[in-house]
């Protein structure tokens, strides 16, 4: 019986990797991952600044806010759909997209942890004699660190849900397979390509919870 056993999960792990070579999953899953990192770091680039921005004018900073909440709304495919005429198939309005929609979350977290930080901290800081861009770099950023994680979390799972439907228009990476698996009806590919994209989906959500928390006890100390 554990013979069989044996036997059963040998033929489920070669059925897998036919499935994996015949796809050629691994390239998917580079250009995948190629897509989602630079999507991840030009919004967090963007998120931030906006969000410092909107931290140093105030007045703008709920219509700023409204604004990018606003692209947030609109569904994910005709926003694809949308940026097709302007820069063509592929990879660039899946990253285009992807940013979008992670910047508002990265932006607003940014702008809530600068805003948030407890004026006792702010007074110190200023019987010190620090200026304004000091107190902001030195005191109010790293303090904003955990709430910035929080907000790159979301991003990140944003991200890597327009990656995969950038399958729909010619974008490459694990979304292709998994549209080419659904277009034939093929329940292995399906299988593996989905469990492969919501493993790695759930992987970097790890990285950055586990991220939040430690910035959350550095900082909470403060």
């Amino acid at each position: 019986m554990v013979f069989g056993i044996q036997q059963e999960g040998f033929a489920y792990i070669s059925q897998i990797l036919s499935v994996w070579e015949s796809n050629d999953l691994t390239l998917r899953t580079i250009e995948h991952l190629y897509m989602f990192g630079i999507a991840i770091i030009a919004a967090s680039i963007f998120g931030i600044l906006i969000g410092i921005f909107l931290f140093m004018n105030h007045r703008i900073a709920n219509p700023g806010l409204n604004t990018l909440n606003v692209v947030e709304t609109i569904p994910d495919i005709p926003l694809l759909v949308f940026l097709l005429p302007i820069v063509g198939l592929g990879t660039a309005p899946t990253i285009i997209a992807s940013v979008l929609y992670s910047i508002l979350p990265i932006a607003r977290n940014t702008y809530t942890g600068l805003t948030g930080v407890d004026k006792g901290y702010i007074d110190v800081a200023q019987a010190m004699g620090l200026s304004k861009r000091e107190i902001l770099l030195k005191i109010r950023l790293p303090m904003a660190l955990p709430l910035i994680a929080g907000g790159l979390r979301i991003a990140l799972v944003f991200s890597m849900g327009i990656v995969t439907l950038g399958g729909l228009i010619a974008a490459g990476g694990l979304g292709a397979s998994l549209i080419v698996g659904i277009q034939l009806y093929e329940v292995d590919t399906i299988l593996v390509a989905g469990f492969w994209t919501g493993f790695l989906a759930v992987f970097f959500d790890g990285i950055a919870e586990s991220v939040e928390k430690w910035l959350q006890r550095r900082y909470a100390s403060w």
